[in-house]
């Protein structure tokens, strides 16, 4: 990028100028408008009072390549050129020999014929079909035969360029456009010819365009559509910073660029700027339609769709937008009939075609949604789209191996992609090829789980292998963030593997964890709370084979009041206790006690751990100092009581002899047992 800083800003408005006349009067009309935008967008740099004498050179080039005597024959041309009576031009200027008027007619030439073949394709025909192409063969012959003589000038070799790439010689094609584009660096249209020709980031590098500033906006327009999103925005970034931030087509593309990133809200700020700025543009608006489609704004998208019918309804730019608002409102035939309509206007509109498939799938039209794909894979191979829905649709009709073939090369386009990864790995399940499928998934997991479902299926995989504890370790990572989870009922899936694989464990404090997450589950609530029962029935079992003698009880000759509290809060939070048993009938117990009746508690049957708890602790705070003298002996009484007293093995508590007094003064633990 240094050698772009190098280059003056009023030098490179001087070249937009230049290459704005040039283009204009040889009809390249797209490479007018980009040229003019951008020139535009240099508005704050001042060229026409620094040189004068600019002004005559403006003016004699717009004449520039045109013979005087055929000024007329020219001028009536270029009017039949601009009201798109192709044939009419080209007839106009069939015999001139000036290098303007020469490269109009062979233009008119290839136009009427590619007017012609748009206007015979339908919606069902093949767009590269070799008959439909037999027109262009003729031209060809007469370019190849010019370019033989050294006649072409830089837009002549582009032209020829064009043809051979419609009649798919790409590589003389990519020749023929670097020719072109070394000769006349400022034809816009012959950067967006190249492009996608150039399939790899290692072929990119290797061109050889020349030094000129215009190809760091071919180099990031190429990086996009090869998605190396990040390379492309980082020189559009230093684009804007060295004085073209006013440009509308850098906003757009780095619109583009965050939508390809899946950056949506910040993609869908840039495009509202975007349209502040330059209310009646039309260009991109379909990707903004998507991103609205995606964020479900029904309202914006109905707004959106009202102003680009209002601006001009024959775009196909303006179909898609009204398509996607049909297919948000889930009325997906009149959504179909608005591609269908868009395709009219434009049978090469790429994104009518992909989401008329999208369509097709939502219709459960599998056939007619392979051959929408199909066409937009004619249109552009790259389109990554259009692969992963050939793939889907494969997949829907039960062919893997199908699938399997379109989901590689989606993968191949979005290596970076965790969908086409966790696809990939779907199919080689299907097919019964597991390491494959765990290789799939676990890079899918390292690219980063755009959907939040490769470790899911990761898990799900190993579990159906019998790997199970590399799958209960997958169930733990997957439901360790629940926000990150797309699909609920697979987090609801993990949380019931993972509570019944802890209960067979015996580890029921996790069990019964997870067991309560799935409560929450309309689906998983009947099989949780069974798995709870299971889990309390369990605990009860476990305690009932426990020693009877307490171990808090038993170190209360070595322990102080407050850590004995300490310790029966812990056990009461930590330990579920279903029934208590207590007896009363230890005389001896209750003489022992009788010294200190204050400091003791005595529970009722029935009652629980915790009211007992509570009302020791209340008695416990009235203690005299004489009474707190006595803890060891009342600890001891405490003791003997618990040996006199029957276990819980005998079934049922013994009732006691007599009915324990309501008085708190005389109320005193006797025992405490654990079912």
């Amino acid at each position: 990028m240094q050698e772009f800083f190098s280059v003056l800003l009023p030098d490179v408005k001087r070249e937009l100028r230049r290459g704005i006349v040039e283009c204009s009067k040889r009809g390249l009309l797209h490479s007018t408008k980009w040229l003019a935008e951008m020139h535009h967008g240099l508005a704050d740099v001042q060229i026409d009072n620094e040189a004068p004498h600019d002004d005559r050179t403006f003016s004699e080039c717009q004449l520039e390549g045109i013979a005087p005597a055929e000024y007329s024959d020219y001028f009536l041309a270029k009017s039949y050129y601009d009201v798109r009576e192709y044939d009419r031009a080209a007839h106009a200027v069939r015999n001139c020999e000036s290098s303007v008027p020469r490269f109009l007619h062979f233009y008119s030439t290839y136009m009427a014929r590619e007017k012609r073949r748009l206007d015979s394709t339908t919606d069902q025909a093949n767009l590269h079909e070799p008959n439909q192409m037999r027109d262009l063969a003729d031209l060809l012959a007469t370019l190849r035969m010019e370019y033989g003589k050294s006649r072409l000038d830089g837009y002549g070799i582009y032209l020829y360029g064009v043809v051979l790439k419609a009649l798919n010689l790409n590589q003389a094609a990519e020749q023929m456009l670097i020719q072109a584009i070394r000769l006349v660096p400022m034809l816009w249209s012959a950067y967006l010819e190249l492009s996608p020709l150039i399939m790899e980031k290692k072929k990119l590098l290797s061109l050889q365009l020349g030094g000129h500033w215009m190809r760091h906006f071919f180099m990031a327009h190429t990086y996009l559509e090869l998605y190396l999103n990040d390379d492309g925005l980082k020189i559009y970034e230093d684009l804007q910073a060295s004085g073209f931030s006013k440009s509308i087509y850098l906003i757009a593309q780095m619109a583009l660029v965050y939508h390809n990133k899946r950056d949506v809200d910040k993609a869908i700020e840039l495009y509202q700027a975007l349209l502040e700025s330059d209310p009646y543009r039309l260009d991109n608006v379909d990707t903004y339609s998507n991103l609205l489609f995606v964020k479900e704004m029904k309202t914006e998208m109905a707004q959106l769709a009202h102003k680009a019918v209002s601006i001009n309804k024959y775009r196909p730019e303006t179909c898609c937008v009204i398509g996607n608002y049909y297919s948000i409102r889930c009325d997906h035939q009149v959504a179909i009939s608005y591609f269908q309509r868009a395709l009219k206007l434009n049978p090469k509109y790429l994104a009518a075609w992909t989401l008329m498939g999208h369509e097709f799938m939502e219709l459960k039209n599998t056939n007619a949604a392979i051959q929408s794909y199909r066409k937009a894979v004619e249109v552009n191979k790259r389109d990554y789209r259009a692969w992963y829905g050939l793939g889907q649709a494969y997949e829907i009709i039960k062919m893997h191996y199908y699938s399997l073939y379109y989901f590689k090369i989606a993968h191949q386009l979005r290596p970076y992609d965790s969908r086409m990864l966790v696809a990939l790995g779907e199919t080689y399940e299907k097919l019964d090829k597991c390491e494959n499928a765990v290789k799939c998934y676990w890079k899918a997991i390292d690219v980063g789980d755009i959907e939040g479902i490769a470790m899911y299926k990761l898990a799900n995989l190993h579990e159906k292998l019998g790997d199970h504890e590399t799958a209960v370790h997958c169930y733990i990572m997957y439901c360790e963030d629940e926000r990150a989870a797309t699909d609920k009922q697979s987090l609801y899936q993990g949380f019931i593997t993972l509570a019944n694989y802890y209960e067979k464990k015996a580890d029921y404090e996790r069990a019964a964890y997870y067991a309560y997450k799935c409560l929450d589950s309309d689906d998983r609530k009947t099989e949780a709370k069974a798995l709870l029962k299971t889990i309390d029935w369990k605990r009860n079992a476990e305690w009932q084979k426990k020693p009877k003698t307490s171990a808090t009880v038993a170190n209360a000759e070595t322990s102080s009041e407050d850590e004995m509290e300490w310790e029966l809060q812990d056990v009461r939070v930590r330990v579920p206790f279903t029934s208590i048993a207590t007896t009363t009938t230890s005389t001896t117990a209750t003489a022992a006690a009788g010294s200190s009746s204050s400091s003791s508690n005595s529970l009722r049957p029935g009652r629980s751990v915790a009211e007992g708890m509570r009302r020791s602790q209340a008695n416990r705070t009235s203690l005299t100092p004489a009474a707190s003298s006595t803890t060891t002996t009342s600890a001891t009484a405490v003791t003997t009581a618990t040996e006199e007293t029957p276990g819980p093995s005998s079934g049922t508590a013994n009732p006691p002899e007599q009915p324990p007094s309501d008085d708190a003064s005389s109320m005193e633990i006797s025992s405490v047992f654990i079912d």
